[in-house]
This record gives structure tokens, sequence and C-alpha cells, in this order.
């Protein structure tokens, strides 16, 4: 027997991923029919499916609660009415096809490009509104969808995708827009995923199954677990805080990834708090009793029991050995601190709550880090609070990316009772290792292209400057060059003469009055070394030597104009004195 088992787990894996392999051909198949079409058949497919997906949620629930035994069927009832007409009514006015934006400021149009082949990976906690919600929003993005159900919820999911495939038939979807796997193994959900026709992957579910999502080479939205504290400071209108948390804590058992699973309590108010939740059920555990719940609760690998998950708290207090009353709705184990050492720190997906006091907001804020980073990085969490400021600094220094303001963050993070795009799937941005922090849309399975007209011409730098073009941004101009200033008009020589002159002799040079009467040398005696040798030449000084055919002997020192120089270096006119010591 034993040696029959891997054979038949073999056999299985193969089956299953042969099936993954011909439902991703027979969905990009049906993706280049769907790709083409206009907004308005695809608005009547996804019309036709969600009004079958809202006809259906209180079967569908049961089919989920009986087939996984998670959950409460009117909570999933709640949950299934929310992906059939709130996610519904959210993705109906969205332009999915064609043209879909024009920025006239800018120039620039934007087009909607589906992606393709969508891989959904389906939990098996919230499996039919999960599946309602994946199926919506791909088809909304002109996007064939392959579902790859929980092995523990196959004959849940497969009927939502049956109801929903019949219905997009009906309208007008091509053959093979829905599809969903039968025979679920690990190796057919990794061969869908890292299948050449899938382009991309809605994966939700455990970190395991989501690092497989982001290492298949493929975009994937990948959504990991919450684990999210509730932080109640001392100005939170008290009942109303406990009721919430009790709320988002008992909602479907505690099975969504964003329910509440710790709450963290202001000293001052920690009496009160703890009264108000006795009040509304809840049942504080002693050290003893805590020892023994986290003991069944929680397994060596950290992960919450599967035998335990979204099973009421009067449930797991039997199994636990636990003796609470009857009306008992949530157990709640008061700690001193987070991680391994504490083991009902972790996500739990059942009403069990740890419970920690802290001095004030600040004490506070750093044990919602440190539990956030136990289990749910960029996930949710909740402050109920009326300081605003408080309120601030916990959006401005926590590691999470929807931070819910009195509300339960079971239905504040989805969109049910916030203003938060709704949806199932939560992405949780880079702390927690996804792609992106948003709450997943058609949007996200969307690539957009833009046609850009020129706003900004280039100059060609090889255009003669006569015919260079001005650049013109908008209405703006670049910034022109600044004005040179005009040259000065050209001095004379005779002036410039004169202002040396000027300036030697208020330095103490003697200027020769007879310099200005022409002079006759002989050319013998140029070179003779009794002459003296001249201190400053001007240009006129060269002119006279030029027309007595003499030489002028200069000084080591001496200052000759430029143009002095020139006309004295073309005709050969200086002789330098030799130095005398």
């Amino acid at each position: 027997m034993a040696e029959a088992n891997p054979s038949l787990q073999s056999d299985r894996d193969l089956a299953s991923i042969a099936e993954a392999r011909a439902l991703a051909r027979r969905a990009k198949a049906a993706w280049l029919e769907l790709a083409e079409f206009s907004q308005e058949r695809v608005d009547a497919i996804v019309d036709a499916m969600a009004a079958a997906a809202a006809a259906q949620a209180d079967a569908f629930a049961r089919l989920a609660v009986d087939e996984t035994g998670f959950g409460i069927v009117a909570d999933k009832v709640q949950k299934n009415l929310f992906s059939a007409q709130k996610v519904y009514n959210f993705i109906r006015p969205m332009k999915t096809v064609g043209v879909i934006a024009r920025h006239e400021d800018t120039r620039v149009v934007e087009i909607a490009e589906p992606f393709g082949v969508v891989a959904a990976v389906v939990p098996s906690t919230n499996p039919t509104s999960t599946a309602i919600y994946k199926i919506l929003i791909s088809i909304k993005a002109r996007c064939a969808v392959v579902l790859s159900p929980h092995p523990s919820a196959v004959k849940c999911i497969s009927r939502v995708a049956e109801v929903m495939e019949e219905a997009a038939r009906r309208s007008g979807a091509p053959a093979g827009a829905i599809n969903w796997m039968t025979t679920i193994t690990l190796e057919g959900t990794q061969e869908l995923m890292k299948h050449r026709d899938v382009a991309v992957i809605l994966a939700t579910g455990g970190m395991g199954l989501v690092r497989a999502a982001y290492s298949a080479g493929k975009p994937a939205y990948g959504v990991g677990p919450g684990n999210a504290p509730a932080y109640i400071e001392k100005t939170a209108d008290v009942k109303k805080a406990v009721r919430d948390v009790v709320t988002g804590k008992t909602f479907d058992n505690g099975v969504l990834c964003s329910s509440e699973n710790s709450v963290v309590v202001d000293e001052s108010i920690a009496t009160e708090v703890r009264r108000e939740f006795e009040a509304q059920g809840a049942h504080f555990l002693t050290k003893t009793e805590m020892d023994a719940v986290a003991t069944q609760l929680v397994t060596p690998q950290r992960l919450p029991n599967p035998a335990l998950v979204g099973k009421p708290a009067t449930f797991i207090a039997e199994k636990c050995g636990v003796a609470v009353p009857r009306e008992t709705r949530v157990l709640i184990a008061p700690l001193e601190g987070v991680g391994r050492d504490y083991p009902l720190s972790i996500e739990k997906l059942c009403p069990v709550l740890s419970f920690y006091v802290v001095k004030d907001w600040r004490e506070g804020c750093e044990r919602c880090k440190q539990i956030l980073r136990y289990g749910g990085m960029g996930h949710t969490m909740a402050i109920h609070s009326q300081n605003e400021q408080v309120i601030l600094e916990f959006g401005l220094k926590k590691p999470a990316f929807r931070i819910v303001v009195n509300t339960p963050t079971t239905h504040g993070s989805i969109g049910l009772t916030t203003g938060l795009d709704p949806a199932m799937t939560l992405g949780c941005g880079g702390y927690g290792g996804n792609i992106t922090s948003d709450n997943i849309s058609p949007k996200h399975l969307l690539n957009i292209k833009r046609l850009a007209y020129e706003v900004a011409p280039v100059a060609n730098r090889f255009e003669e400057a006569s015919q260079s073009a001005r650049l013109d941004i908008g209405s703006e101009r670049l910034p022109s060059p600044p004005n040179r200033p005009a040259p000065t008009a050209a001095i004379s020589a005779d002036a410039l003469s004169k202002r040396i002159d000027d300036f030697l002799g208020v330095r103490g040079y003697r200027t020769d009055a007879a310099a200005d009467r022409p002079i006759v040398r002989n050319p013998a005696s140029d070179a003779t070394p009794d002459r003296k040798p001249l201190d400053f030449v001007c240009e006129e000084d060269v002119k006279r030597a030029i027309r007595s055919g003499t030489k002028i002997v200069v000084s080591e020192r001496a200052i000759v104009t430029p143009a002095a120089r020139d006309l004295g270096e073309a005709h050969r006119i200086f002789t330098v004195a030799p130095w005398r010591g």
C-alpha cells in the first residue's frame, strides 16, 4: 500500500499538469476573440454574470461551508453579494475597451489593452466570493481566466464557475473565456502559473503560494497573510471600538486575511475596554488556558491548525479543553510580547485575539509595528480614536497599506464600510513583497497604450540659426539667452597715446616734448650702444621710425602698445637694448 501511493500521486500530478496545459491553451484561443469585443458586448456579459451570481449567493454559501467546514453561511452570503453586487457596481462604469482617457493639456490619449489569460488561484477560506470577484474583473478587462481552486474547495468553486460561464455564454462570450481546473495538485497549479499562454497571475493564499506565483516568471498579484492589529486609543468611543473589533473578528469566524488578530489598548482605558469586551461575549484566557489553546491552534510551522480555522470560539474552546459560557463569541489571550515565544501572536483565522496593554499611542505604535512584522507586513490595521493627529501619525508610520479608522478591519479593508475600492484581493506592496499596494480591480489586468503628440518641437542643430524654430511648451516659451552689451566704439591711436602719456606722467615718467617733432636719424647710429633705450612706445613712434628708416631701441621692460607692437614687428623696427646691471 505504501508503494502504491507514490504511483497514484504521480498519476494525479500528471493529470493535473495536462489539464492545466489544455485549459491555458483553450483560454488563449478564447482571449484572442474576447480581446476584440466592444465595451457594450463586454458589459453585457459582465451584467449577466453578476446577476447570475447574485441569484445563487445563498446556494454558493451553503456549498462552501459544507465542503470546507469554514465560516458561517449567513456571512458567506454577504460576501457573495459583496462580490456580485458591490464589486460589480464599482467596475460597471469603467472603460476597459479602446480609448479610455484623453488628456488635452498634455495631448496624450490612453488606450486599454488586456493582459491576456489570467491564472486565478482561489483560496478555501473565501472560495465562492473570491471566484465571483476574479471572474468578474477578468472578463471586464477582456481577459480569459483559468481558476485553480484550493483542493478542499473544488466543488463550490467549480459550481460558481459553471453558473457564471453559462450566463456569459448566453450573453455572447466565446467558449473558453471562463475555465476551471477539477484535478488539483500543487504541480498542476504551478504548471498553470508558468504556462506560456498565461499572461498574469491573481494569487490569494498563504505565503508559499504567493512566493510560487512571484517565481513563475509572470506578472503576478499575490496576497499573503494579514495578522491585522486594532489599536484602541484613549480618546476612542470604547463601546463602538469593541463592537467593531468583535464584529470584524467574528465575521465568517475570522477567515478573511484582513480580520483583526490583535487588540492594542492604552493603559488608561484598559480596564474599561476589557469590561466592554466581556459584556460583548469575549472570554479572557488564563495563562493555563492560553497554553492549551496555543498547543492546539498553532502548528510547529507557526501556522493556524486547519481543523480550527473558521470555527466558532466555543468549538475551539471545547477542542482545547477550555470551559467557556455558551454565548462566548471571542477568545482573548493577554500577551506580553510578539514572536515565536508568543504563539498566539500569529495570524489565527478564527475568533481568537491577542491582547496588549501599552502606556500611550507612541508605545502602541511600536507594538502594532511588531505585530505587522510578524506576518502582516503591508496588509491592514485599524485605529479607533477621536484624535486626528494620532490617527495621522499612525497613517504616516505604520507598515500597512490599509489603515482603517473607527471601523472593523475585515469590512473596511475590502471597501464594504469604507471608500476603498471594493475587492477580495488586497495588495501588500513592497512591505509584503507584492507588486502593488492597491485593492485589485480590472485596471490591474489592463496594459495602457499611450498616443503622445508632440508638444515641444526639438530644434535641429544642423539648421542655420536664422532658420531655427523657437521652442514652445504649451503657452510658455523657453527662456531666451541674456542680451549681450553693445560693443563700445574703438578708441583712436592718438587718444590712446595721450591716455598712456597722462597715465605715465602721473606716475613720474617724463614725456619728451620733442617727440612730436620729426626726427632725422642716421641709420648708422641705430646700433650705437650709447643710445638711450625707450621705456614706452606708441604707434606714432613706430610710424616716425618707419618714415625715417631708423630702428627703435627699447628696454627689456618697455611698455609697447598693441598697435605699435603689431606695426613694429611687421617692419622689424624694434631692437632690444642689452641689459646693464
